[in-house]
């Protein structure tokens, strides 16, 4: 087999990054991204917003048009999972049966979210499609990012929508209480009944049973209980883990010479936490992916050095964080009328930030937590 110069196995934002970012950096020889997915790579966040509410279509969601690739010389097999990998003799074989040989590899095969069978889950273009037709009443169980997303936007829709949470208010365990009791507002604001402090003892393709007895029915359940890092490939090849996630350096090397990591199976070394990070957001994708595509094609000064964040907006409310993920022993909450701002601190230095329409205080925190400043 003549080798490609980069095989990027995945087709997320980290993998689509890693592509370009090689290309960027001067890397030679053709690139091959192999995806499961039938789909090239597109943009999921509007998967729990505006596609959801069927404000925008398919043709919205592509991260580029057909043309980049032809221009970039990046060859899309699309459609297959990667199922072997040897580092050793750099090559991976699909479940089709193709094998492929390669000078580098980025790996960024991304997560799954978890879910008996029946329930509907949010994070393929499919999944949305299937929950754009969900039936009168949904049943959404988790109040992370992706299940006040999804249950605002299906509320919006027209739908009786309860979220269900063993958290006393969305939120709690990520941003803390007081963040919480202004996204379950949010979240009422828009519809959507809230059955907080409910632990779920078991869910269907028809409803919620909660601890206690209680059942929930509902047409459609949606389970946004978390993810699963798809390591199957990199545990195959014998990479090392750090925490159920590839083990990498600042610049997205494994374990194994020239095979690279990024996005959400990826903990890259951090050096403004001075350890490696688990970041699950699309922007950290992308930086991440880029930062092993320019690594792989020989850049030495490539690293992943920003400060994480996130966007999400639940309804028409915007939340914005930047922050290391380290903890923080103190929320000091300033209110400017609807806007505000939570600053996270651990013993008195600015360790993140959290703002709704304060953007001014969202770049201002990102430089106190680059810098390790104090508020």
């Amino acid at each position: 087999m003549t080798p490609v110069g980069l095989l990027v196995v995945g087709g997320g934002p980290a993998g689509h990054s890693a592509a370009r970012g090689y290309r960027e950096a001067g890397g030679g020889g053709e690139v091959l991204l192999v995806g499961a997915e039938p789909h090239r790579p597109y943009r999921r966040p509007p998967l729990t917003k505006e596609y959801l509410r069927g404000e925008a279509g398919p043709e919205a969601l592509p991260l580029e048009d057909e043309s980049w690739y032809a221009r970039h010389g990046v060859t899309l097999r699309l459609g297959e999972r990667v199922t072997t990998l040897d580092p050793r003799a750099a090559t991976a074989g699909t479940e089709p049966g193709h094998e492929f040989a390669f000078e580098r590899c980025v790996l960024a095969t991304g997560s799954r979210p978890s879910g008996p069978d029946g329930v509907r889950l949010v994070r393929t273009r499919e999944d949305s499609d299937a929950l754009r037709v969900a039936g009168k009443s949904v049943v959404v169980v988790g109040s992370g990012f992706i299940g006040c997303e999804a249950a605002a936007s299906l509320a919006f829709t027209g739908r009786e929508v309860t979220l269900v949470s063993d958290e006393p208010v969305p939120h709690a365990r990520r941003l803390g209480g007081e963040v919480g009791i202004r996204v379950a507002g949010w979240l009422e604001e828009a519809g959507v009944r809230l059955r907080m402090a409910s632990p779920v003892e078991s869910l269907d393709a028809s409803g919620v049973t909660l601890e206690g007895g209680e059942r929930v029915a509902a047409d459609t359940v949606v389970s946004a209980l978390g993810i699963e890092p798809s390591v199957a490939p990199a545990r195959a090849a014998g990479l090392d883990l750090d925490d159920g996630r590839i083990a990498c350096d600042a610049a997205g090397r494994t374990s194994a010479p020239g095979i690279f990591a990024a996005g959400d199976v990826a903990r890259l070394h951090h050096p403004l936490a001075g350890r490696r990070l688990s970041v699950e957001h699309w922007g950290d994708a992308l930086a991440q992916g880029e930062v092993a595509g320019r690594a792989a094609a020989g850049d030495e000064d490539a690293a992943w050095s920003e400060v994480p964040g996130f966007w999400s907006t639940i309804g028409g409310r915007t939340l914005k964080q930047a922050a290391l993920g380290d903890g923080h022993d103190e929320v000091r909450l300033e209110e400017h009328g609807d806007a505000w701002t939570a600053w996270l601190l651990r013993d008195g230095r600015c360790v993140g930030v959290l703002t709704h329409e304060r953007d001014e205080d969202h770049e201002r925190g990102r430089d106190l937590v680059a810098a390790g400043a104090r508020l």
